[in-house]
């Protein structure tokens, strides 16, 4: 039995896709890594690499979703009975638990920086570097607001997919837009601006090298949430007149459109007042905190671009909690309250070693790795790109290809040479790509 669960509309599934993978990837992670790898050339590489490779295995997933109605587990069990594929979903399932557990970690930051810039505590005479250190040090307030973190999330996942996940995100992703617009227009109108826009648009082709070429890959493979079985569990709520390229397609460039919104934001407000674009991950802390201070009402800008932050953190975990959520109801809704309350908590508490990972329990490591960037090692470097690749396998491997190709036509409206190209290049192009930038991972080339 399909689940009864299911999108209201073609937009709504479309917006929460789209949060679900527009989070801090691309809002904090596409910044600095383009920052360190030659601005304009890693975005050109990027973005053809999201289209060729990303693009496949977001359709995959979509294909397995809508072919079973099921969640991530009974996905496989119903499509390969008997099978052991079953196991990437709990795979999927597990990853996305763990995920969660510290990403929560980093969503409470934000809203700690979202106070931080209300109460009137960050100016000119801020000491951001010192700042970001207290703040991820502090026992107390990492996991109150990582408890809040996942108390907003939990809130609206246990209303379910239309009445909370759907309608969360038709408010949340307009507003992440409308604010990401007004903050381009500030930035990009400062004196000395055009230098920022210049290194996000205009190749400078020594940049263009197998490294850069490498992390664009590993870039445009993390920005759409693949492999985690995310997608798979948002697409069970499709209906089969739904159009999955056209969706697919959508979700993809409002993925592309906030990375590239987040570089014209960060960008040229960095050259506008000298600071240097390659500053890595703490860009979004220290960085340009300070640089708003430079901006007229930067405060208030700052407070309006963490706000956002927060929204796009937020999409993200609902799709993570929903995944776990959907494997545990197994279609049945009357549980989804009480499981959701009670994953939720399971979360924080496996999530409280990460938020210490970096103050009381800072010496406390694993493999020469704390909790926190254990965690992050093991779902990046391995459990993402193996679950990428064998969802890759599953579809155009082990599924019969006239089965796949004529589902993957109900509903839309594409050209028939559309779905063969797609599964081409999931059958060929995808596994060789994701092999590369496993690879690359883990240092192997």
């Amino acid at each position: 039995m399909k689940t009864s669960a299911s999108w209201s509309s073609r937009i709504g599934f479309i917006l929460s896709a789209a949060g679900s993978a527009i989070g801090l990837g691309a809002i904090w992670k596409f910044p600095y890594t383009a920052g360190t790898n030659g601005g304009a050339v890693f975005f050109l590489l990027f973005l053809l690499f999201t289209v060729l490779i990303g693009l496949p295995v977001l359709l995959a997933e979509f294909y397995i979703g809508r072919k079973s109605g099921k969640n991530a587990v009974d996905a496989f069990k119903t499509l390969a009975p008997g099978s052991l594929w079953h196991w990437v979903g709990r795979l999927g399932v597990l990853a996305c638990f763990i995920l969660l557990s510290f990403y929560s970690v980093v969503g409470g930051w934000v809203l700690n920086y979202v106070v931080h810039a209300f109460s009137g505590s960050v100016d000119a005479g801020t000491d951001f570097g010192a700042l970001f250190g207290q703040t991820i040090a502090d026992p107390r307030g990492v996991l109150f607001y990582q408890g809040l973190f996942m108390l907003m999330t939990v809130w609206v996942v246990r209303s379910g997919i239309s009445g909370g996940i759907e309608k969360a995100n038709k408010y949340l992703m307009p507003a992440l837009f409308i604010l990401f617009l007004v903050l381009v227009v500030r930035s990009v109108s400062l004196p000395g601006a055009m230098a920022g826009v210049e290194f996000l648009l205009k190749p400078d082709w020594h940049y263009f090298n197998p490294q850069t070429m490498l992390v664009a890959l590993g870039q445009a493979f993390f920005a759409l949430s693949l492999g985690v079985s995310a997608m798979i569990t948002y697409a069970a709520y499709l209906g089969e007149k739904q159009d999955v390229f056209r969706s697919a397609n959508s979700v993809m460039w409002l993925n592309l459109l906030v990375s590239l919104l987040a570089g014209l934001v960060i960008f040229p407000a960095v050259f506008a007042f000298g600071f240097k674009p390659d500053q890595g991950p703490g860009l979004i802390f220290v960085v340009l905190p300070a640089v708003f201070q430079h901006i007229p009402f930067g405060e208030v800008l700052f407070a309006v671009f963490m706000v956002l932050v927060s929204f796009a953190t937020l999409t993200s975990a609902f799709a993570m909690l929903e995944t776990v959520i959907a494997a545990v109801i197994r279609n049945d809704e009357s549980k989804r309250r009480s499981r959701t309350w009670q994953i939720g908590l399971a979360i924080f508490l496996v999530g409280i070693p990460s938020a210490l990972s970096f103050g009381v329990m800072q010496d406390f490591t694993v493999f020469g790795k704390t909790v926190f960037d254990l965690w992050d090692y093991l779902i990046t470097a391995w459990i993402m790109p193996v679950g990428a690749l064998c969802i890759s396998l599953f579809v155009a491997w082990v599924q019969d290809r006239h089965t796949v190709i004529n589902h993957m036509r109900s509903g839309s409206t594409m050209p028939a040479l559309v779905p063969q190209l797609w599964y081409n290049a999931l059958r060929y192009l995808t596994p060789i790509a994701i092999v590369l930038v496993f690879a690359n991972t883990l240092g192997w080339i």
